[in-house]
Formats: structure tokens, C-alpha cells, sequence
């Protein structure tokens, strides 16, 4: 299967590319949509399923299928979602939208919170998108460990990082993310 570049997934904080909101100058609609149903291909003739809830932050189902399997779209949201990640546009361009579902009321004010760790000083921040703005606030390593690191993920990393889960396997690029003890 091919293998994603050898660079971790950039560590950048969604908003401020302007990615999130479609602020800053790029245009949302070259990004996903929020409820747009994307297939995955995996590269070793199955793929998976993804959903876009807040472009660009998707979620990502434990759903597995062969490559001619058609995608149950009504009965995708009773799947197990196994990450949450924001990813870079050109994601959108690659996996190709198969359905609409659009977001509940309660999926569309739900905020999703991440965690960020300074590169110097070590310090935890949580991170969250809310009313078009970003919020933080001062964090504990123990607060941090199990929540994604605000990143925004390459359409590769995401595939490798499928790709493991469905064998079983540890990622090396979710390894590499996850927050360091303070030294």
C-alpha cells in the first residue's frame, strides 16, 4: 500500500491557517461540507468512510469495506467513530463525497476539544473552535492524555492511520502526536 511522506502531520493550529470558518481568505467551498459523506480508499482494496462535521474536522467510522461495497449511508451514524481530526483541503479532493447527512442540531454546537503542548516550554493548552473563534485554556498533561493534538492531518497520514487501526497495528503518526510528559 502506499506509505505517507516521513513528516508528521503538521502541527498547526486549524484556525489560525484560516481553514476553520472559512476565514483568512480561503474559500470554504473548496473545502469539505459540514455533512458531506466521503469514501477512503485505502489502497489495498477496501476502504472506509468519513463525515465531515466542521470543515476541515472530520470524523472517521470503524467501517471497513471491500472496494465494489456499496457505503450504507443510512446506517453510517450508528457506527463506532474512531478519531476526530481537522485535515488539509486538498483531503476533499481526494476522497470523493458519496452522500449528505446533514448535521443535528446538537452535532452543529458541539465543540470538540483538543489539546495543544508547547514546543519550548512544554505547557498543556486545551483548544477549541467556538462562534467563529478560537478558545484556549491552561491544561494539565493527565487533562491532555486521550485527546488529539490540534493538528491538521495530510489525506496520507489519515490513510496510514486507518489502514493500522483496520490491521491492528500502533500508528507512528498518532504515536508521535500524543502529549509528552512534562520534563
Amino acid at each position: 500500500h502506499p506509505q505517507a511522506p516521513h513528516r508528521r502531520p503538521r502541527l498547526t493550529d486549524p484556525f489560525s491557517l484560516g481553514i476553520l470558518s472559512g476565514v483568512g481568505g480561503r474559500s470554504a467551498g473548496t473545502l469539505g461540507v459540514a455533512g458531506a459523506v466521503v469514501v477512503i480508499d485505502l489502497g489495498d482494496g477496501t476502504k472506509t468512510v468519513a463525515r465531515v462535521l466542521h470543515p476541515p474536522l472530520c470524523e472517521f467510522y470503524d467501517v471497513r469495506l471491500a472496494g465494489s461495497e456499496d457505503v450504507d449511508v443510512a446506517g453510517l451514524l450508528g457506527n463506532e467513530v474512531l478519531f476526530r481530526l481537522s485535515v488539509m483541503n486538498s483531503a476533499f479532493r481526494r476522497w470523493p463525497q458519496v452522500a449528505h447527512l446533514p448535521l443535528s442540531a446538537e452535532e452543529q454546537s458541539k465543540h470538540y476539544v483538543f489539546f495543544k503542548q508547547g514546543a519550548i516550554n512544554g505547557r498543556f493548552t486545551l483548544y477549541w473552535e467556538a462562534d467563529g473563534r478560537a478558545h484556549t485554556e491552561p491544561a494539565t498533561f493527565d487533562e491532555c492524555v486521550g485527546l488529539e493534538r490540534a493538528a491538521v492531518w495530510d489525506a496520507e497520514h489519515v490513510e496510514d492511520r486507518l489502514r493500522d487501526h483496520f490491521v491492528g497495528v500502533p500508528n507512528k503518526w498518532e504515536i508521535s502526536l500524543r502529549p509528552r510528559p512534562p520534563a
